[in-house]
């Protein structure tokens, strides 16, 4: 009976020790960062975050384990952002135009895509909401495309995952068939 007492002790304290982590990261920290930063094994990492996801579950917590663009971050629950994200949710500073909104979803939906595509997709000059959405991490350079001049590429991030609340891209919601025509370039359909 003791050595289930001691493994329940130093799950607890496992537990914690993730919970401390995630606190302090405040972006989303996949199983391998956990562990390099505990020192815990694999398996320790993934047991201590399934008691801290029960934990937060069942507690009556306002907080939930979170799994975002490849890692876990504790956020509040989904129920309490509504009434939290006007203080807490950086507002302004990531609030987006409707350009700008528009410009995203083109580069979400048909990333890797170029500032060519995107111009070809909106009908009007791209430059300036590509370089303001880079500058806020909500995009980046995926590459470049082989055709002569080699444009850059551009996706989205894990700072785009994490404000949208997805834990990858495949999440965002289904386009019907006119939607997804918009997003297509001619030479695709």
């Amino acid at each position: 009976m003791d050595t289930e007492l001691a493994r329940e002790t130093a799950l607890l304290k496992e537990t914690a020790l993730i919970e401390a982590i995630l606190f302090l990261e405040g972006e989303p920290v996949d199983e391998a960062g956990l562990s390099r930063a505990s020192g815990l094994s694999h398996g320790a990492v993934e047991k201590a975050l399934e008691n801290l996801g029960n934990r937060f579950t069942t507690s009556g917590s306002g907080l939930e384990l979170s799994r975002i663009g490849g890692g876990w971050l504790i956020s509040p629950k989904r129920v309490y952002w509504d009434i939290l994200k006007e203080k807490y949710g950086k507002k302004s500073e990531n609030r987006l135009s409707r350009a700008a909104m528009e410009t995203l979803a083109i580069v979400a939906y048909s990333q890797p895509v170029t500032r060519a595509e995107v111009e070809a997709i909106r009908g009007v000059q791209a430059d300036t909401m590509i370089k303001m959405l880079v500058e806020k991490g909500f995009i980046k350079e995926m590459g470049k495309k082989d055709v002569p001049g080699k444009p850059a590429q551009y996706g989205t991030t894990k700072e785009f995952l994490k404000i949208f609340r997805l834990s990858s891209i495949a999440e965002l919601p289904k386009l019907d068939e006119s939607e997804a025509d918009r997003f297509e370039l001619e030479g695709e359909r």
